[in-house]
């Protein structure tokens, strides 16, 4: 096993590791090109982000800021927009489904690190992935936690912390976060109202 593979493990490992370091730093170079252009310069930062992710749809909006550990273990949708501050820690697989929003300044972290201080100064962590199902809204500042599955057609309220999964088609809200109630054709807007 290899250390990526230890890492994705949901193991308890130590995470200090020299071909990691060498991965994150790779990172962060392309990061750092891409938060530099500017939005004219489209096609570029798209090339950039298609480069330094795993998957992408055709189409996708990703805004800067935009900061994440790896790249290569991400999986984008089609139709997805990543607001301004989106921060991915992607030291286990991240999929997100088809049209997928997500607010400004939002974080999807799923490593997560020993709580001893002393096995937390050498390095102890583990990783655990995150699934985003189609559909989806994740209100501004709202962060997702590691293992964390949300359903298709879920709206996460803004600022909440997501520590465990939550199902299809529900409105969830909160620290921690919890589901409100299911959302319906009540929710709908009537065509009338919209310009």
């Amino acid at each position: 096993m290899n250390n990526f593979e230890k890492m994705t493990s949901g193991r308890w490992l130590y995470g200090i590791l020299p071909d990691i370091s060498e991965a994150l730093q790779r990172t962060e170079e392309l990061l750092h090109r891409f938060n530099a252009l500017p939005p004219s310069r489209r096609g570029e930062r798209e090339a950039l982000i298609r480069q330094l992710l795993g998957r992408t749809g055709q189409r996708f909006v990703l805004h800067s800021p935009f900061h994440c550990d790896f790249g290569a273990q991400i999986s984008l949708g089609e139709d997805f927009v990543g607001n301004f501050g989106l921060t991915i820690l992607d030291e286990a697989p991240v999929e997100i489904g088809d049209r997928v929003f997500i607010g400004p300044h939002c974080g999807l972290y799923t490593v997560a690190h020993a709580l001893d201080a002393a096995q937390r100064s050498a390095g102890v962590m583990r990783s655990r992935p995150i699934r985003i199902g189609d559909d989806v809204w994740i209100g501004g500042h709202s962060v997702i936690l590691p293992g964390v599955t949300i359903g298709d057609g879920t709206v996460i309220g803004a600022g909440s912390v997501v520590t465990r999964d939550i199902p299809a088609g529900v409105v969830a809200a909160g620290n921690p976060c919890r589901v409100i109630r299911p959302i319906g054709p009540g929710d709908r807007i009537a065509e009338e109202e919209i310009l």
